[in-house]
């Protein structure tokens, strides 16, 4: 058991930047949605209370995939400020490598040596980390994962950066705004067998059912497998087989950033309609060029904000993870589904007015 002298003896606070974008870490582009294995998440110990009083003084270890990551700097710094407007510390711990497994294990390993209250990881690899998350839980540390999940056992709760309904139905919604509700698009996706594309893709021809949209066709779906120049020269082969193509949505960062620079040079440019799931860094000068209008992802500094305030939540008592849970974060509502996933909301969409606000 936990002694409270240890607790307060390791909360110290690191003010950091940190974590990882890439491909990998906007999970927009290549990151797999959760997988539902049929278990719920790890059980806690007593039922939630909603009414019970937030706790101050906890600490709360972040561990990103990545630290020095503009991406996860900012989801991050979301996640500090909160603790802070809470009474609690912010830690931040992690591998200067996206594709150090190993290292995201000894970190959780440390955290949980260090005894912090709770834990929000972003998992490089799911199976990996189970065994040492699992620990940390055995010795009354929440674990919290956010931006991509392990499995459910291994954890109290995932924050997740959008419902695949809400990211596969807003692309289309805001491509059918920008093309007036009329003419040809295509989709230029990741890999064929990317299971959240294909989910997202799969909501996408949902929405293009409603009668509103009758006169918006959807003509191919093509692949660049979340590689620039194969994405390039998708893009251009779309263009020179549909001659009369009025939009492109591409639900992968890479894609929509490789669409993105055909277009510009091209005399498409500001006649074929892009959008889809993107970072303001890759995609500010096509915005500012005429190339796009306006793309969307998630705000990760949100993200941050709402991993933190769940893991106080959680540390409070006032939550356990388990389904038909709710409780409040900085005002907003938020209700626990299936397998302890919590959904940040609906993706936030760039345009020129607003994404110089944004760093990642």
């Amino acid at each position: 058991m936990r002694k409270s002298s240890l607790r307060r003896a390791c909360a110290t606070l690191a003010a950091v930047s940190s974590l990882a974008l890439a491909a990998t870490a906007c999970g927009g582009t290549t990151k797999e949605d959760v997988k539902n294995d049929g278990a719920g998440p790890a059980a806690s110990a007593g039922k939630a209370d909603p009414g019970a009083a937030l706790k101050k003084g906890l600490t709360v270890g972040f561990l990103p995939k990545q630290v020095n990551n503009p991406y996860f700097t900012t989801a991050d710094k979301g996640g500090e400020k909160a603790l802070a407007e809470l009474g609690s510390a912010y830690k931040e711990v992690g591998p200067s490598s996206a594709t150090d497994t190993s290292g995201q294990v000894s970190y959780v390993n440390t955290l949980t040596q260090q005894q912090v209250d709770a834990i929000a990881v972003s998992a490089q690899d799911p199976g990996a980390l189970c065994t040492a998350l699992k620990q940390a839980m055995g010795n009354g540390i929440k674990v919290v994962t956010y931006d991509s999940d392990t499995t459910p056992q291994c954890r109290n709760a995932f924050v997740s950066q959008a419902s695949a309904e809400d990211l596969g139905r807003t692309e289309v919604q805001l491509l059918a705004q920008q093309i007036g509700y009329r003419g040809e698009i295509a989709v230029l996706s990741a890999a064929q067998t990317a299971t959240n594309q294909n989910t997202w893709i799969g909501y996408m021809k949902e929405e293009l059912k409603d009668p509103k949209y009758k006169d918006v066709k959807l003509v191919k779906i093509a692949y660049g497998n979340d590689d620039a120049q194969q994405s390039f020269q998708q893009t251009q082969g779309l263009l020179q087989e549909y001659p009369d193509l009025k939009g492109i949505i591409s639900p992968t960062t890479v894609g929509i950033k490789a669409a993105a620079q055909y277009l510009s040079g091209s005399k498409y440019k500001g006649k074929v309609k892009l959008t889809g799931l993107g970072t303001p860094n890759d995609m500010r000068k096509y915005v500012k060029n005429g190339t796009v209008d306006a793309f969307e992802l998630w705000d990760p500094a949100k993200l941050g904000d709402l991993a933190a305030r769940t893991a106080v939540a959680l540390s409070s008592g006032q939550i356990t993870g388990k389904e038909g849970e709710s409780f409040q974060a900085g005002g907003t509502t938020y209700s626990i589904g299936k397998d302890g996933v919590i959904s940040l909301g609906k993706p936030t969409v760039f345009d020129a007015e607003n994404i110089d606000r944004f760093n990642f």
